[in-house]
């Protein structure tokens, strides 16, 4: 029996392969900068799924925002414990990041319950008390963007960026929508699809100021 056992050869075979199937079945479709293109592909090689190629946009240079923020050692916010886990924590720790999902924590659990909101949005409130930077990684509630929205507007929460990409039938599609339409810079699936799987090898590994690029858009430090 006869494969690809090298992890490097698989990856870069699956990128030619993404490749071909752009120029095959979208012969048109230009990316719009070398950033974007290493972003969306990443998403396509994680889910196979390349609906990404249309509905994932980026607003406001929010890629240079992302880079910016973590560089100068931001705070990187997590609705759920599994996007939380997923990133890279060796690279974020050289850049003195700080990162956080505050969904668990008993003092999240009796805000909600004072305020009747759902925890999501008291981890938010809980957020803008830190005075870094912050980056925000929504993959999971839509309730969690639209506090963002909500608190940026009243003047109690300076986003520098947001990752919004909730999946679901209930308030995903309008939270991404109204982000999208928003001034903070921003990284969003519009419409129903979303998950954050994909967000960490990207925002992680291709868009920090690392001393290595390798091809197919994953940055490693030397």
């Amino acid at each position: 029996m006869s494969y690809i056992k090298d992890p490097k050869l698989i990856e870069e075979k699956s990128f030619e392969i993404i490749q071909e199937i752009i120029t095959q079945t979208r012969p048109e479709y230009a990316f719009r900068n070398r950033e974007e293109e290493l972003v969306m592909k990443r998403a396509i090689h994680t889910t196979a799924d390349f609906d990404y190629l249309d509905n994932l946009v980026f607003t406001h240079d929010a890629l240079a925002k992302i880079r910016e923020t973590i560089r100068h050692g931001g705070m990187i916010f997590t609705d759920t414990n599994m996007a939380l886990s997923g990133m890279n924590k060796r690279i974020l720790d050289q850049y003195g990041c700080r990162y956080r999902c505050y969904v668990n924590e008993p003092e999240t659990a009796e805000i909600a319950k004072q305020q009747g909101i759902t925890r999501s949005m008291a981890g938010i409130q809980l957020a803008a008390r830190e005075e870094e930077r912050k980056l925000f990684v929504i993959g999971n509630a839509p309730t969690a963007v639209y506090k963002i929205l909500e608190m940026a507007d009243a003047g109690k929460l300076d986003a520098d960026a947001v990752v919004g990409v909730p999946v679901g039938f209930v308030g995903a599609a309008e939270s991404k929508e109204a982000l999208y339409e928003s001034d903070i810079p921003a990284v969003v699936t519009r419409g129903r699809k979303g998950e954050a799987i994909w967000l960490q090898p990207s925002l992680t590994q291709c868009y920090m100021r690392c001393k290595r690029r390798w091809p197919y858009g994953r940055l490693c430090v030397s």
